[in-house]
């Protein structure tokens, strides 16, 4: 009997600036292939690899289709499956004696965005832990830092359409590999270079964009601040500014310029390693272009002075004027589609508006020192025994045998191997959801496409069911997706959305966001309160230096100043090429093609160490210790060495967990983000691995 094939819309839901229309082909109720939506103004038909092998996750044999409930010892990942019924039953009971024991602040919610569905991460959830009273979850561990330091500079997180960007003609991408994690925005610049334009990388390691761009410009981690200051010396010294705009459109030109001249080429090549003539150069070719583009990365803020860097990276195109041209300006992300979280997300819920707060950072500290302790912890769309820093804390915490943990998930993940509860999960394929992106200027709607397998559940029923045995009657948990939907769109704050006709977005699944009602040149920039701040009243504020600079590393190095003996080198772990954090890092053709966790090392630093490629390292520092395999490569610095990606824990060689186990939890100096990068290790050759 031959199925009929059907193909239907979707959207991709993956944590990424893209978010890719797709084409997903059903036969009958199973999908075979998912391809691009060749409508798409934007990602135009072409989707990631990843993508690609939706359908091998979605019909996985390892998927979760019951509820199950521990049996063996916490980390084991021994379960029995129950029904609903029963799990619905404990958790009610949980959380109703973890309130009258410690208080409602004693549960805590813990949720990021492996799915980026507002309806199904940003909706229901949220009214559900607010109307509870529950501990407040800060969620910062990924660009926080970054755009709160592009606000101190712009006043806002976004200012251009990225389609524009086929006009730029001199592009500087700066700290993110965006052939990796931004595959749009390359095609859109593979159009400007065709046009003329000239494409510069900025990084600290030589990853597929450096090797994609006209030139490549390698810097030590964490001193990206120092060398757009220095860029700027050279254009204030040798009159390469636009002053005219900068008198109309800026405040603080005196202030700034002095601050500038503290750093000229000599001192800046000191601390960055990259050559003075260099920056003389890139600064004077910046000032010429007409227009210049920064494309600015998530690499460069994760580090503890990461929000001062994008910050100052900011203050660049005011110089020359950008922001007057098509295709001019800085990128960091993408704030003109902000939907209104006060009406999905209901703080005015809160039985008490001053409940505590905890940075989603800090998790191993909150479990194993808060007070009142955490007693409840409900995680869904996150892994944090992966993804959170310092993990030796996190997993003595997750091991509390006084903690009770519910997992939403669509696997046995190596965070739900330490729940007490586990429960089936929905894709994004058997949603009813809405997504936006924080890159391009696009909303769509993704209807589900096939039937939940076995007994999965959305997070919107899960947390709409779990409001009603809680006894909660507040009108709010009666919305349907749709009317959460109409909810989010309806933004008096942010005109862009006004223009959305959301009957016409139903029926079409995609509409554009009007960038046209809410122009930063001339018209916001006109305004005395939205000027570009050179000088920075709110950093004052906030007891921060007003003006753009350059800190050291409290945990690292520059070009001139080693490390202690004790932890010589510097680590960074950006994303690899196949998966995206942990997701889809438990597909076997995407394992094959990502290879294994490994440790990029210079060959002057491995041959000091007696280290070979193929050869087992352990990295190491006070937090804890990592196995991993070396390659060694010209790709990084001497005294510098990468490791790409988060594995499952059974990927790495010892089978214990990953880089995250070295990583701090300290916050970045704006928006309490996370500092994965400023992590100093040692690293030895592993005589005896257990491979």
């Amino acid at each position: 009997m031959t199925v009929e094939k059907t193909i239907a819309r979707s959207v991709c839901p993956l944590d990424c600036p893209d978010t890719c229309g797709l084409h997903v082909t059903l036969e009958g109720e199973r999908i075979t292939r998912v391809t691009g939506d060749p409508d798409h103004p934007v990602t135009r038909g072409t989707i990631c690899h990843k993508v690609r092998h939706f359908p091998a996750r979605v019909h996985h044999p390892d998927r979760l289709l019951y509820p199950m409930k521990r049996i063996g010892p916490k980390g084991e990942g021994q379960f029995k499956r129950i029904t609903w019924e029963e799990a619905l039953e404990e958790i009610t009971r949980r959380f109703q004696g973890a309130a009258r024991s410690h208080g409602p602040e004693s549960i805590l919610p813990y949720s990021y965005y492996g799915n980026m569905g507002i309806v199904n991460n940003g909706s229901m959830d949220r009214r559900f832990f607010h109307r509870l009273g529950a501990t407040r979850l800060k969620r910062t561990i990924c660009n926080v830092a970054g755009n709160a330091g592009f606000e101190m500079t712009m006043g806002l997180k976004g200012a251009l359409d990225p389609e524009d960007t086929i006009h730029s003609r001199y592009v500087i991408l700066w700290g993110g590999d965006f052939v990796s994690t931004n595959m749009h925005q390359m095609m859109f610049l593979s159009e400007a270079r065709k046009r003329g334009a000239r494409i510069i990388a900025v990084d600290v390691r030589r990853n597929r964009t450096a090797r994609w761009a006209d030139e490549f410009i390698q810097l030590y981690p964490g001193t990206d601040a120092a060398l757009a200051l220095g860029m700027m010396h050279v254009m204030v010294e040798e009159g390469l500014t636009d002053d005219p705009f900068i008198r109309e459109n800026t405040i603080g030109w005196e202030s700034f310029r002095e601050r500038v001249r503290e750093y000229p080429p000599e001192a800046v090549q000191r601390v960055t390693g990259v050559s003075a003539d260099t920056i003389r150069r890139l600064a004077r070719e910046y000032a010429a272009a007409e227009p210049s583009l920064i494309r600015i990365g998530n690499g460069l803020q994760h580090h503890d002075n990461g929000g001062m860097t994008v910050r100052t990276l900011a203050c660049l195109p005011a110089l020359t004027g950008q922001w007057k041209y098509r295709g001019g300006g800085a990128l960091k992300e993408n704030g003109l589609s902000a939907v209104n979280k006060e009406r999905l997300e209901r703080p005015d819920l809160l039985p008490d508006p001053s409940v505590r707060s905890v940075n989603m950072i800090h998790l191993g500290d909150v479990l194993l020192d808060a007070t009142p302790p955490v007693t409840c912890l409900f995680v869904y769309t996150t892994n944090p025994a992966a993804v959170a820093p310092s993990q030796e804390k996190v997993i003595r915490g997750l091991l509390r045998e006084d903690l009770f943990t519910v997992v939403h998930e669509l696997f046995l993940t190596d965070t739900a191997r330490y729940a007490d509860l586990v429960l089936p999960a929905t894709s994004h394929f058997e949603n009813l959801d809405l997504y936006k992106s924080y890159w391009h200027l696009y909303v769509q709607v993704a209807r589900p496409i096939i039937q939940p397998p076995g007994e999965a559940w959305s997070n919107y029923r899960l947390f709409r069911t779990l409001a009603e045995r809680m006894g909660f009657t507040d009108p709010c948990f009666s919305d349907e997706p749709e009317e959460i939907i109409r909810q989010a769109l309806t933004h008096p704050d942010n005109p862009c959305l006004q223009g959305i006709d959301v009957d016409d977005l139903m029926e079409k699944g995609i509409a554009k966001v009007d960038l046209s009602s809410s122009p930063l040149f001339p018209e916001r920039l006109a305004h005395p309160g939205e000027k570009i701040a050179l000088y920075s009243e709110r950093m004052k504020r906030a007891g921060l230096d007003p003006l753009p600079s350059y800190q050291p590393l409290p945990e690292g190095k520059d070009a001139t100043d080693p490390l202690d003996a004790a932890h010589p080198f510097m680590l960074i772990s950006p994303p690899n090429h196949q998966f995206l954090n942990t997701s889809m890092g438990n597909l076997p053709p995407l394992r094959r093609m990502e290879g294994q966790p490994l440790l990029e090392i210079h060959p002057y630093d491995a041959a000091a160490l007696g280290i070979e490629d193929e050869n087992p390292v352990r990295v190491k520092n006070e937090r804890g210790s990592c196995l991993l395999t070396a390659r060694v490569t010209e790709d990084v610095l001497p005294g510098v060495v990468v490791s790409t990606g988060l594995w499952w824990r059974d990927n790495h060689l010892d089978g214990h967990g990953g880089i995250n186990r070295l990583t701090p939890d300290r916050e970045a100096d704006l928006g309490g983000g996370a500092v994965f990068f400023s992590t100093a290790v040692s690293v030895e050759k592993e005589e005896k691995a257990d491979c």
